[in-house]
């Protein structure tokens, strides 16, 4: 899940768009070269000719955390090796004036065919995140939150995995607006999601739900465990002070419901559950968890 801000994340997909740019020259120069037997670029002989491309320049020296722990963009690193040791053999094959085998051709072309789906998959992947993630607090949207929890609640149904739910609520957050204004409560809302997002597991997702609610979906996950976690982000939270812009800082609480996915329910009754399970929590007083029973 990336947890890039929504203006760093639009520059990462415009490098990856020049990324792919900049190596399909690099492809069509190569072929070029050996075809058209020109003159190559001698760099392209290098041991370590991936790091010097174009490319290879961009992909080494990115430097976004959560670029780095991406699945998709630590596979390219082989991919794109790849790619070059081929590249070198097809070149050295050509200087000596012989003639290419088909099967170097075939390991050349496959290679740079995984390398460019490799890079649609993260420019998907980013774009994917960039248009369902609320660009208050970072964390995801509504729009794909009934979709995805439809899709776990699938892997429930056939007894593949166990997921879990909870509601967050910030306790008397109207008080937060009307005193101190909404530009305020916003800082409130986004701190409150960095934490939420800090102290859960990288295939956890969490949703805007409603104005001050969020919803966390934790797969692979039994009820006692995700309590824990949530109840552990309730103190946390608790605990936390967000400075204003006049120097003083505000304190704020949240509540929480949490509830198992059970299988053959519908998604709209483990959201129900949740949120009687937070209702609980408002009337014991808030800055509490309740278990869905």
């Amino acid at each position: 899940m990336y947890r890039i801000n929504r203006e760093k994340l639009l520059a990462v997909i415009r490098e990856v768009d020049q990324a792919i740019y900049n190596h399909s020259q690099w492809y069509q120069n190569i072929i070029r070269s050996i075809v058209c037997r020109l003159p190559f670029d001698q760099r392209d002989m290098a041991e370590d000719a991936h790091h010097h491309c174009t490319f290879g320049q961009w992909y080494y020296h990115c430097s976004e955390k959560e670029m780095q722990e991406n699945k998709t963009f630590q596979s390219i690193r082989g991919e794109h090796k790849q790619v070059h040791a081929n590249a070198k053999l097809l070149l050295e094959t050509s200087s000596r004036g012989e003639a290419i085998s088909y099967i170097d051709y075939d390991n050349f072309a496959n290679a740079v065919e995984r390398l460019r789906l490799n890079l649609q998959t993260l420019k998907y992947e980013l774009e994917e995140t960039l248009y369902n993630r609320d660009p208050l607090t970072g964390v995801r949207n509504r729009i794909s939150m009934l979709s995805d929890l439809r899709k776990q609640m699938d892997l429930i149904d056939r007894h593949v995995d166990t997921t879990v739910i909870a509601i967050l609520d910030v306790d008397r957050f109207k008080q937060v607006n009307d005193t101190h204004g909404h530009p305020v409560g916003d800082l409130v809302l986004a701190n409150i999601a960095a934490y939420i997002l800090q102290h859960l597991r990288p295939y956890d997702n969490v949703y805007r739900y409603g104005g001050e609610e969020f919803l966390i979906m934790m797969p692979h996950t039994d009820v006692e465990t995700a309590a824990a976690v949530i109840e552990r982000i309730r103190e946390g939270v608790a605990q936390m002070q967000t400075h204003m812009h006049n120097g003083e800082t505000i304190s704020v609480t949240i509540s929480a419901g949490v509830t198992k996915l059970r299988d053959h329910h519908n998604i709209e009754t483990a959201i129900e559950e949740a949120d009687k399970a937070l209702y609980e929590a408002k009337l014991g007083g808030r800055n509490k968890s309740v278990v869905s029973a």
